[in-house]
């Protein structure tokens, strides 16, 4: 599948009816040593955060989760850890009890509230609206992050903590001074997910994105206006990632990062003594134990990807 002029949007957030694949996370059990894997590894993480939301009087309340993440230039990778008893900590705790590594998914639209309203209109059993911030340090001080986030029920997506959500901080969230990265990451592509049907998954995506998948041999793609989801069969995914035990179905298998150089990127997966193998136009590494099941994919350019053409 060729690449197309969506994969070219320069621009951060979503403006009218666009749809971004803006983050993943990798649910961590120890948030300290998942920090040190993400630096082996070629990344440049951002200070721990601590993640709030306003109850109904007002006051601000943990929401049961930290995060650290790895700043792209466009999109970004997140490391979720408990940071408290809650209810939302407890579905992370079902949920890493499975296994750890990536288990969300999230979209950026520039309006999450009529995402909100679109998904219940689509069949979707969709959650209170959740106005979700942490606190930030920026180079002028103490600032935060602020978010808009529109969520489905525990099980409607099976694939994962799957949700769409507005940023309303762009500038405390993409600090320049965390762009860079040794391993020399630019921008998150596609996740890819392994599931046991790839009909119904795709459609049920294409509902939740409101965008068309597109069949491939053993997969479907859903290519977004910047970046996508890739659905694929266990058969495909076992010969695309042979380095990755994968025991059960729906599995968020791994996601696909763009590089500034291939080279750079080989070489810093070489240092960090990850198991990986090289593709047509890219290298596929396991993820390192304390980050959990799953891999990279590491390309130049989103159409060296195999399932983009």
């Amino acid at each position: 599948m060729a690449s197309s002029t969506k994969d070219k949007t320069d621009r951060q957030l979503p403006a009218g009816d666009e749809i971004f694949l803006d983050h993943v996370a990798h649910f961590v059990r120890d948030a300290n040593a998942a920090r040190q894997a993400l630096t082996r590894c070629g990344f440049a993480p951002t200070p721990t955060s601590v993640q709030v939301n306003p109850d109904r009087s007002g006051s601000m309340r943990p929401t049961g989760t930290g995060n650290i993440t790895a700043m792209f230039e466009r999109g970004y990778a997140e490391l979720l850890f408990k940071t408290a008893d809650t209810p939302l900590a407890r579905e992370f705790d079902a949920m890493i009890e499975q296994h750890s590594g990536l288990h969300l998914a999230a979209f950026s639209v520039a309006d999450a509230e009529a995402a909100h309203r679109r998904l219940a209109a689509s069949g979707f059993v969709v959650r209170e609206l959740v106005r979700m911030s942490r606190p930030v340090e920026t180079e002028a001080g103490a600032g935060t992050a602020a978010f808009t986030i529109a969520r489905v029920e525990p099980g409607v997506m099976p694939e994962g903590r799957i949700q769409m959500l507005t940023h309303h901080t762009e500038e405390a969230v993409w600090q320049k001074r965390w762009l860079g990265h040794p391993n020399s990451a630019i921008g998150l592509i596609d996740v890819v997910i392994a599931v046991a049907d790839v009909e119904e998954a795709a459609q049920r995506f294409a509902r939740f994105t409101g965008r068309d998948a597109t069949r491939t041999s053993g997969g479907a793609v859903l290519q977004l206006d910047r970046g996508g989801v890739y659905l694929v069969n266990y058969d495909r995914i076992t010969e695309r990632l042979p380095e990755i035990a994968i025991t059960r179905l729906p599995f968020m298998a791994g996601y696909a990062v763009r590089v500034r150089s291939l080279a750079i990127a080989e070489t810093a997966v070489d240092r960090a003594d990850l198991e990986w193998h090289a593709f047509e136009e890219g290298i596929a590494a396991a993820f390192p134990s304390e980050l959990g099941l799953g891999a990279w994919f590491f390309v130049e350019h989103a159409a060296g990807l195999p399932w983009r053409r």
